[in-house]
């Protein structure tokens, strides 16, 4: 079966100060999403497809993309406005890509199979991805969908707030997930929220959801009500799929298996992440857990 990981990396990256997706930070100069696209290949995935801005796109072909030749199939999305519906048109305030949601819709004429979406930016160990392409293996139909989640306390970042999707999980299913912003330490090291206190233990949302590939055109259908809803004025909301996720859950017929990964997750959020993920790479390799060099 084909299995495609679609890997988001089209973020302005505002908080980290730059394109933070095409960071090095590998003991070779490896870029973060590589370490996925790695793990994706031994998991038994067979496509891999980068959404970018319409200026990475060269970059990303000449060094991964050039690096990932005879290994994996390669495709590559762009998501700017040509993608979006001809009826809309988009505020000359608005700077901020659509989200997510918008992000994969602009991959979908390449995508081949049930995928996985994954952030650029984050580092999900190797487990994630085995878990991941089992449960896409076993998608029936646009109804069903699978999440790897992570336990919050595993996912902080010690340089500021970070957004995440909690998530309410019973005998494997998702029942719902509620995208939670400026998740931090306190003082006294307990994790807080805009919404208040949230356990260590929290099941959260890193992004790496499962769907099939029919999915796609309800999909298309959230993302037109999305923009049909918004106000002139509101020139920031992005639609997310950790909202459309819950929102399919609320309204009936919509199945999400959840397993949990072991590993611990890390990233590049802000500035400050970035010498954290160097050392925690450098550990990775040094242990024997990745090779010399990945390619």
């Amino acid at each position: 079966m084909e299995t495609t990981l679609v890997i988001l990396a089209a973020g302005l990256g505002s908080r980290f100060g730059g394109n933070k997706q095409i960071s090095h930070v590998g003991p070779h100069d490896e870029i973060l999403m590589e370490y996925s696209i790695h793990d994706a290949i031994a998991a038994g995935f067979t496509q891999v497809v980068f959404i970018l801005k319409a200026d990475m796109v060269e970059l990303i072909q000449s060094t991964i993309g050039k690096r990932l030749e005879g290994r994996i199939r390669v495709d590559y999305a762009v998501q700017d406005d040509t993608t979006l519906p001809s009826w809309y048109h988009r505020p000359e305030e608005r700077t901020k890509p659509f989200g997510t949601v918008h992000a994969v819709l602009c991959a979908k004429d390449v995508i081949r199979g049930p995928f996985a979406t994954v952030n650029a930016d984050d580092y999900y160990g190797k487990e994630a991805f085995v878990i991941m392409h089992r449960l896409l293996c076993s998608l029936q139909s646009a109804s069903d969908a699978a999440m790897v989640p992570y336990i919050l306390g595993n996912t902080m970042s010690e340089n500021g707030g970070v957004t995440r999707g909690i998530c309410k999980i019973v005998d494997g299913k998702l029942l719902d997930v509620v995208e939670t912003k400026n998740i931090q330490y306190a003082p006294d090291r307990s994790i807080v929220s805009d919404g208040g206190t949230l356990t260590p233990d929290a099941m959260v949302s890193m992004n790496m959801w499962g769907f099939h590939k029919d999915l796609l055109c309800r999909m298309q259908t959230y993302f037109e009500d999305f923009l049909k809803a918004l106000t002139p004025e509101d020139i920031k909301a992005e639609c997310l799929l950790p909202v459309m996720v819950g929102e399919f859950l609320a309204k009936g017929g919509f199945t999400v298996s959840a397993e949990p990964s072991p590993d611990k997750w890390f990233g590049i959020t802000y500035q400050a992440d970035r010498q954290v993920v160097i050392d925690q790479l450098a550990a990775l390799h040094q242990s024997g857990q990745y090779p010399q060099q990945l390619y």
